[in-house]
């Protein structure tokens, strides 16, 4: 079960590795200002999944300098990856989003710029913006999927027909970007047959993959579901199994930029075994090894 590695895909193209530098734009979301929900997905947090990025308050070079001091005993690489992370970084004034992204694509110590939003935040002028940046420097797109199943989708309060996402991918390929999903694995009602579909379904049109484990956070109305015995979180066991059968469908040409995921400590509910990040990868490490023997 051979598979493509972020690590391995950026000594590959770029012949090094970039770390990310996680950064905010201080946008917001259109399933929390009232344009297709108040409330956000189910899971997010109060920081809109951008719980490690930088201080939105601050113009985006003082964040760029901050983030890199956060790295800065990791690597000996003078160039980054530029990550946009929390809320929805395409959401925006477009002028407001032009000024940003420039300033940020135009340093020299930024190799690639990387932007999270959600499938039905690209209209026209953003596409048009982003095929602009990406003549400058590589530009990736990631988009907040999380499962193909519509009832699912409803559930989670995410705000678009999943049809939304093939359109939008569709879209951000013509004008040559990078682009990266995000699915959540062992959402609440889901069979582990639904979550392969969504793996199976997403290769088909993606260039990259985040397999992030669901995480329950404080503060979230997943939580409120969690306390209430609606639902149960995965074992590092069951996750494993689930991430390597996943994992086994990929073609070797969608580069998997996760594994699983980091959820804030200090809002973490469940499950605590993802506290230990070094145990959890060497466990699923061990698990693919194990997995490519059978």
């Amino acid at each position: 079960m051979k598979y493509t590695s972020l690590s391995k895909y950026l000594k590959k193209e770029y012949g090094e590795r970039f770390y990310k530098l996680s950064l905010s734009c201080a946008t917001t979301c259109p399933n929390r200002d009232g344009a297709c929900g108040n409330k956000g997905c189910i899971f997010c947090s109060i920081k809109g999944s951008g719980d490690f990025s930088q201080n939105a308050l601050l113009d985006v070079s003082s964040q760029i300098e901050r983030a890199k001091q956060l790295v800065k005993n990791k690597t000996n690489n003078s160039k980054y990856i530029a990550y946009f992370q929390s809320f929805t970084s395409t959401y925006g004034d477009i002028e407001y989003l032009r000024k940003v992204f420039f300033e940020t694509i135009t340093r020299d110590d930024i190799a690639i710029l990387s932007i999270a939003t959600r499938p039905d935040c690209l209209p026209d002028n953003v596409i048009e913006l982003i095929r602009e940046l990406n003549n400058i420097k590589p530009v990736w797109v990631e988009l907040g999927l999380q499962s193909i199943h519509d009832n699912t989708a409803k559930y989670i309060r995410r705000g678009y027909d999943t049809k939304v996402y093939f359109d939008s991918v569709r879209k951000l390929k013509a004008v040559g970007v990078h682009v990266i999903t995000h699915v959540i694995i062992g959402l609440p009602y889901e069979t582990h047959d639904m979550m392969l579909e969504t793996v199976k379904q997403v290769s088909k049109v993606t260039d990259g993959i985040k397999l992030q484990l669901l995480h329950v956070l404080k503060g979230t109305d997943l939580e409120k579901e969690y306390n209430d015995n609606k639902f149960e979180t995965l074992s590092l066991d069951e996750y494993a199994d689930i991430l390597c059968k996943c994992i086994s469908v990929l073609p070797e040409n969608v580069v998997i930029h996760r594994l699983t995921g980091d959820g804030d400590k200090k809002l973490l509910v469940s499950p605590l075994w993802t506290k230990d990040k070094k145990r959890v990868l060497n466990y699923i490490n061990h698990r693919i090894a194990t997995y490519n023997k059978k």
